[in-house]
């Protein structure tokens, strides 16, 4: 497997994030939870913002403090391994209350960096 470099993998973050917010864009819970597409596709860009927060080289994430890598690389792995016992309202809460922030950090960073 080849090694990305660390700023690649925060812009593949921001990628993710930024489909997420596509696809639920003008959804209510009710509506996110009655469509399966839109759940598999949400958990699957969750799936890769976690997976590359864990390939984001350690002194990289130590530069940036303010983004939670270890919520973030934990989060992926609550998905992947409890993948029958994913909460939605947790998803559809995270999208709600943290996302924007989070991508907002993200682009702060990328920003300062390029």
């Amino acid at each position: 497997m080849s090694k990305r470099n660390s700023l690649l993998l925060v812009e593949d973050m921001l990628i993710a994030g930024r489909k997420i917010q596509k696809y639920v864009s003008g959804m209510t819970f009710d509506d996110f939870i009655a469509d399966d597409r839109t759940i598999d596709a949400v958990v699957r860009n969750f799936e890769i913002i976690g997976e590359a927060a864990s390939r984001v080289d350690e002194g990289f994430q130590l530069s940036a403090p303010f983004i939670p890598w270890q919520q973030l690389r934990g989060y992926r792995n609550r998905l992947i391994h409890e993948y029958f016992g994913v909460d939605y309202t947790i998803v559809w809460d995270i999208i709600r209350l943290e996302l924007d922030d989070l991508l907002k950090e993200i682009e702060d960073l990328l920003n300062d960096n390029l």
